[in-house]
């Protein structure tokens, strides 16, 4: 057999090539950043502009294009009609698949409820905003029409009010944008996604909006906050309002609005039915995330929960154990579940084909002057059509005169092409009015017929010169803007469905009642933590270490002492007794880094218990300084469970003790000095991270130890004793023992 070669194809002597691979062919070079110019700079341009975000009308393209359609389709005034019908017939504008225009129409629709105001009137399952498993029921099966409020949106589109374009295949035309008589980019929310940016629209309140830009359009310097309250979601629930980042909203586009779920409490049923919830959520995501805490042990308030959402509406039920406080339970949950979320800001719009994040003030004022243009060509329109009526009746007007003569002309024609040319020469009248009165019927060539038409000369030329007048005036063009707001607000307005939270302060909450009883505690070197009750101390055998481990703290505390366990990395974690679970000796007991979630590589250098925080601190460090600070300092009004700055870091932790009030203390440095002084020499700094002040005065060493003193450790103890400090400290002759780090 014969080998054949395949012969390389030619490259291109002003190319530059690196190889040629075997079924790939030339492999040329290209600068990266060439690369995402010519290719895919395009792309994310067309998905910015062209797809995922909206323009100052309130629709991204895909909106428009459903929408269009079923107006043409005469779903405006008719009936419903099967979506599948009008996913098919939008697919003449929009080629993207029949599925991203049905998903489109799904948030369209009432059935919904993704909307505040919806656009499409929907006939069986569309599915519900705020469920992610209730889906919607296939195209075949659902009904459509649009709803009364798109009259607003659709209004005098075919009087030139707004540019149309070809569709993809230049078969039809469809508009670039809707003249929308109210600002719906504000009253219906809008989500979108595009190449690194996004758009995050929330809802306001479709008599709000309309009252505020009224008093926008009639005095610019006016205060949009005093109209204008916040945030209006379909989905209700209640809006934890911050002035501060309601104004950074309005002034910027951007911010975050707090959204917390409506609850009510049966009492006979001893049980919490939520009836609304934040937008930014779902009925499966809270249930998950209480799931996981009551499994974590952070919520034991709740025995059991249920989604009993049914056609009556959105109801999650949770049943509570006895004796719970059901707003305190709450105030939990909102903190630890989505039944609080943030509703994250972000008004970015198309404006004149470019992006732009937009505050509520400059949106409303780019609505404004988008509406004005609506308005002033829609006029124009008018009045080229009545001046075009107005032209013909003159010429109409002319053949009153001597209508017999125009028969004359006509019947002597003697072609037909002629007939126009002779009215035009017999009457004096353009070609344009000629041919009008050429088509008039015969049983209309009459006296009265004509003069009837002709009594309409008048009122033609007097609406004309109000047209022209309206159009040289922004104040009459404001005007019927103006009116236009006031009726759609009468006619489609509600009242608001998110309401305003009464805050509880935080430090007023109910705490949950905590049972004391006494407990032992044990930690050991390595951060193993086990509370033992006194029984089960008395029956337990010895304590089970991990190799190399020991116990390094051993006391009988309260069930609702407080720990604060300080580590390493300068911080301390905030728990308390009750919340761990009971164990036995004979285990290892909960690892305390794991427990409290901490850091890499972080390990706990102490751990003080306390119950009231009225005891100090006392803190001594290598450079030979002594800090001492209030426990209290350390108290939160808050449940925070993990505080920075716990201690100072200019110098390595040698010991750390708690003392009721003040104490003594015997300190020995790496040179064998040794030094007893007492903490009321030390002045109490209320901040956690004071370097403290120099106690032991140390050269070319380092404190090596410090323990409290306790009378008879040391011989002749008035050698070491100091009454003020610094000092540097006394020699130890005689053995001295070892000095722990308690």
């Amino acid at each position: 057999m014969k080998k054949t070669s395949k012969k390389q194809p030619k490259a291109d002597p002003s190319r530059k090539i690196d190889a040629y691979i075997e079924g790939a062919g030339i492999v040329e070079q290209q600068n990266i950043v060439d690369t995402l110019r010519e290719n895919y700079m395009p792309y994310a341009m067309s998905v910015i502009i062209s797809r995922a975000l909206p323009e100052i009308d309130g629709f991204k393209p895909s909106h428009r294009k459903l929408l269009y359609t079923m107006y043409k389709m005469g779903l405006l005034n008719g009936a419903r009609t099967k979506s599948a019908n009008i996913v098919g017939q939008t697919m003449k504008l929009n080629p993207h698949g029949d599925q991203a225009i049905y998903e489109t129409m799904v948030r369209l629709a009432r059935g919904n409820e993704a909307l505040l105001h919806p656009y499409v009137d929907s006939k069986g399952n569309f599915g519900k905003a705020y469920s992610r498993n209730m889906a919607c029921a296939a195209s075949r099966y659902t009904e459509a029409k649009l709803e009364p409020i798109c009259a607003e949106i659709f209004g005098d589109i075919d009087k030139d009010t707004v540019d149309f374009v070809p569709n993809y295949d230049n078969t039809l035309t469809e508009p670039t944008l809707f003249p929308v008589r109210f600002p719906s980019i504000l009253v219906n929310s809008n989500i979108g996604i595009a190449v690194s940016m996004a758009s995050n629209i929330c809802p306001f309140n479709l008599r709000e909006i309309c009252e505020t830009t009224i008093a926008l359009m009639k005095d610019p310097e006016h205060d949009v906050s005093s109209t204008l309250n916040g945030p209006d979601f379909p989905g209700g629930g209640y809006i934890v309002y911050d002035e501060t980042e309601m104004q950074k909203i309005y002034r910027t586009g951007t911010g975050g609005v707090k959204v917390r779920a409506k609850y009510t409490y049966d009492k006979d049923a001893n049980c919490i039915d939520v009836t609304e919830i934040p937008p930014t959520t779902t009925v499966e995501a809270i249930i998950d995330k209480v799931v996981e805490l009551v499994k974590l042990g952070k919520i034991k308030e709740i025995s059991d929960l249920r989604d009993e959402t049914d056609l009556s509406g959105l109801k999650l039920t949770f049943d509570l154990k006895r004796s719970v406080n059901p707003d305190a339970l709450m105030q939990k949950l909102y903190k630890l579940t989505p039944l609080q979320d943030t509703f994250s800001a972000n008004f970015n719009v198309i404006i004149g084909g470019n992006p732009k994040v937009m505050g509520v003030y400059e949106i409303l004022t780019e609505w404004i002057a988008f509406r004005i243009e609506c308005v002033k060509r829609m006029v124009y329109f008018e009045l080229n059509k009545k001046k075009d009526k107005l032209h013909l009746l003159l010429g109409l007007q002319k053949i009153l005169l001597d209508i017999d003569k125009a028969i004359k002309i006509i019947r002597e024609t003697k072609e037909e092409a002629e007939v126009v040319p002779n009215l035009m020469i017999g009457f004096g009248i353009d070609e344009i009015q000629a041919e009008y009165v050429a088509e008039i019927k015969l049983r209309h060539i009459n006296q009265e017929y004509i003069l009837k038409r002709t009594d309409e000369i008048g009122s033609l030329r007097d609406d004309i010169a109000d047209m022209e007048e309206t159009l040289e005036s922004p104040r009459k063009i404001k005007k019927l803007i103006i009116k236009e707001l006031e009726e759609i607000s009468e006619k489609y307005g509600q009242n608001r469905k998110t309401k305003f939270a009464e805050i509880i302060p935080e430090e007023e909450e109910a705490e949950e009642e905590i049972p004391d009883y006494p407990l032992n505690i044990f930690l050991t070197k390595e951060g193993y933590f086990k509370r033992v009750t006194p029984q089960s101390l008395r029956m337990s055998g010895e304590h089970k270490f991990k190799e190399g481990d020991s116990l390094v703290f051993s006391e009988e505390l309260s069930n609702r002492t407080d720990l604060l366990f300080f580590t390493n990395k300068h911080q301390v974690y905030k728990s308390r007794v009750s919340d761990f679970t009971d164990t036995k000796i004979s285990t290892l007991g909960d690892y305390i880094p794991a427990k409290l979630e901490f850091e890499p590589d972080e390990k706990i250098v102490a751990m003080i218990p306390t119950n009231d925080y009225h005891e100090n601190l006392v803190m001594f460090f290598k450079n030979g300084k002594c800090a001492k600070v209030p426990l209290i300092s350390f108290e939160t009004k808050t449940k925070r469970k993990k505080l920075a700055n716990a201690y100072s870091d200019n110098s390595e932790l040698v010991a750390m003790f708690k003392v009721d009030g003040d104490a003594d203390f015997v300190l020995r440095s790496d040179a064998g000095k040794v030094l007893i002084f007492s903490t009321m020499l030390v002045l109490p700094k209320s901040s956690r991270s004071t370097q403290g002040v120099q106690v032991m005065r140390l050269t070319k060493a380092q404190l090596e130890s410090a323990a409290l003193y306790e009378e008879g450790t040391i011989k002749k103890p008035e050698t070491y004793i100091t009454k003020t400090i610094p000092a540097a400290g006394a020699l130890m002759k005689n053995d001295f023992r070892q000095l722990k780090f308690e």
